[in-house]
C-alpha cells in the first residue's frame, strides 16, 4: 500500500536519511525504533508528506506523493493520511467533537455526515460522555483519544503516529497501544508508529530499526 524508494534527506549538506526503502501493507502496524538522532521522525514526516525528501519517492496506493505540490498535496494529505503526535495539538476553543470534525469539514464532506462519523468514532473510543468538553477539561489520555478520532475522521489509508505515548503515563500509554490494535481489527487500519516505548514496539507486526539514517533491521 505504501512504498518508499531510496529516500534520502540532507539538511545543509548533512545527510539525515541515507537511502531508505520501505513497504507497508494494508492493515499492518509497523513501528520505527532507534536511538535519538537516527532519523525516525524525519522519515515519518517524509512518509506523511509533512517534509520532502532530497531524493527518492513515496507512493501511496500507486500515487507518487513526491510529484504532488501545493493545494493538491495538502488535499491528498488531509483525505488519505491521519496524524497523531506526542502533543495532541487540539484547538482549545473547540469541543472534543468539533476538534474531530475539523479535517472532515476541510475535506468538504457534508457537515451532518462528518458530525455523525465524529460521534461514532468518539463513542468507539469510549468518549461518548466527553464530546462537548473542551481540551482543558479532558485528561491527557482523553485528549489523545480525541486526537486519534481526529486522525481517523477522513477514513485515511494510513495513520502516522510520532511518539504518541510520549506524554502519557504507563496506564494511558498501555490503553492507547490496545486502542491501535482494536482499530486495526475494526477498520483494518494501517499504522506507522515512531516510538521509544519498549512495550509497544514488540507488539507490532514489524519493527523497523533505524541507525544513522538507515534501516538496519526490518
Amino acid at each position: 500500500m505504501l512504498t518508499a524508494r531510496n529516500v534520502t534527506k540532507n539538511y545543509s549538506n548533512l545527510p539525515i536519511l541515507k537511502g531508505v526503502d520501505i513497504t507497508v501493507s494494508k492493515g499492518e502496524i509497523v513501528t520505527i525504533v532507534g536511538s535519538s538522532g537516527a532519523g525516525k521522525s524525519t522519515l515519518l514526516h517524509i512518509l506523511g508528506t509533512l517534509d520532502t525528501p532530497t531524493t527518492g519517492e513515496i507512493l501511496l496506493n500507486d500515487v507518487n506523493l513526491t510529484k504532488l505540490k501545493g493545494n493538491a498535496l495538502a488535499d491528498f494529505r488531509n483525505r488519505h493520511i491521519g496524524f497523531i503526535f506526542q502533543f495532541h495539538h487540539l484547538l482549545p476553543e473547540f469541543s472534543a467533537l468539533e476538534n474531530v470534525c475539523i479535517p472532515g469539514f476541510i475535506a468538504g464532506t457534508a457537515k451532518n455526515a462528518v458530525r455523525e462519523k465524529a460521534m461514532f468514532l468518539l463513542e468507539t473510543l469510549g468518549m461518548q460522555d466527553r464530546m462537548d468538553h473542551k481540551p482543558n477539561a479532558l485528561s491527557g489520555g482523553e485528549q489523545q483519544r480525541v486526537a486519534v478520532a481526529r486522525a481517523l475522521i477522513n477514513n485515511p489509508d494510513v495513520v502516522m503516529a510520532d511518539e504518541p505515548t510520549g506524554n502519557l503515563d504507563s496506564r494511558n500509554a498501555r490503553e492507547l497501544h490496545n486502542l491501535f490494535f482494536e482499530l486495526r481489527e475494526k477498520f483494518n487500519q494501517t499504522f506507522i508508529i515512531v516510538t521509544h516505548n519498549e512495550e509497544l514496539a514488540p507488539l507490532s507486526d514489524r519493527q523497523l530499526v533505524m541507525k544513522d539514517g538507515r534501516i538496519i533491521s526490518h
